[in-house]
């Protein structure tokens, strides 16, 4: 495995790669996760390539850049036992100039539920990964659903661009007991992580009640609002179609439920697909 640190030295070791090109962008303190993503690539290409680099352009003033989970070490024996061919780690002065060109997310889904409580995130986020995507020269690039709307966002960035790259959605990996897994659950205690399985309960009883047929997307929220009250604050809970415009019934096969709620230090989300 090449380790890169300047882009230079990326775009020399891209040189020898041939065939298709796999890319899993993160910010690193990889967990079960992002090793999913990485075998899911490693499967369907030739090569894969990943990223770590914790981008400051996507965390509001008052947010956790500083103490956002770093473990590098650890990290590169996780991409070089998965295969990784190229893991690439920039730091912030390789990625960006101090006067640079901006790329804003769409005016209505870019600032709604995560953008509406997080304004100018996705701005961010959506600037470093056209960077890491243009870099890469990948063939697919892998993305995670419990950042539903991120998700959304990069593929239609991808869309309205003209990037010739797949993105390539992959299912929501939780732990044993049903949490979705996170690089910010490091920061739960024992107490607050059994508080935060309240997210994954509250899914799976809006799930069980539309299986039932409650379609009642007032109802839905209020019983997933009760289970919810394990954690310290919601911030929402939201049923909307893929497009993300909000429902008041559920439509099975173009519905998305998604939750966010603060447990202790960490925000955390969740989301299921109906």
């Amino acid at each position: 495995m090449i380790i890169a640190r300047t882009i230079d030295t990326f775009k020399e070791a891209k040189k020898i790669l041939t065939g298709s090109i796999g890319f899993v962008p993160t910010m690193g303190a990889l967990h079960k996760g992002h090793l999913s993503l990485i075998q899911q690539a490693c499967q369907e290409n030739d090569h894969v390539i990943v990223s770590i680099f914790v981008n400051p352009t996507q965390f509001l003033e008052g947010e956790d850049l500083e103490s956002y989970p770093r473990r590098e070490e650890a990290d590169k024996k996780i991409c070089e036992l998965a295969g990784v061919d190229i893991l690439f780690m920039p730091t912030v002065e390789q990625m960006y100039e101090k006067d640079e060109l901006h790329i804003g997310a769409p005016a209505i889904r870019g600032y709604v539920l995560e953008g509406q409580k997080r304004p100018g995130h996705f701005d961010g986020m959506l600037q470093i990964v056209m960077k890491l995507l243009n870099l890469s020269g990948a063939t697919r690039a892998y993305f995670g659903k419990k950042d539903a709307q991120q998700l959304a966002l990069i593929t239609q960035m991808v869309k309205n661009y003209f990037m010739d790259v797949e993105i390539i959605p992959c299912d929501i990996v939780r732990d044993e007991s049903g949490l979705a897994l996170s690089s910010r659950n490091a920061y739960l205690s024992e107490e607050e992580k059994q508080r935060a399985l309240s997210l994954s309960r509250s899914l799976k009883r809006a799930t069980k009640r539309i299986m039932s047929g409650e379609l009642d997307s007032k109802t839905l929220k209020q019983e997933m609002a009760e289970v919810l009250k394990e954690t310290d604050k919601i911030e929402y809970i939201a049923i909307v179609d893929r497009t993300f415009n909000e429902l008041q019934k559920v439509e099975i096969g173009n519905t998305m439920i998604l939750i966010a709620a603060w447990v202790g230090k960490p925000r955390l989300i969740d989301n299921i697909w109906i």
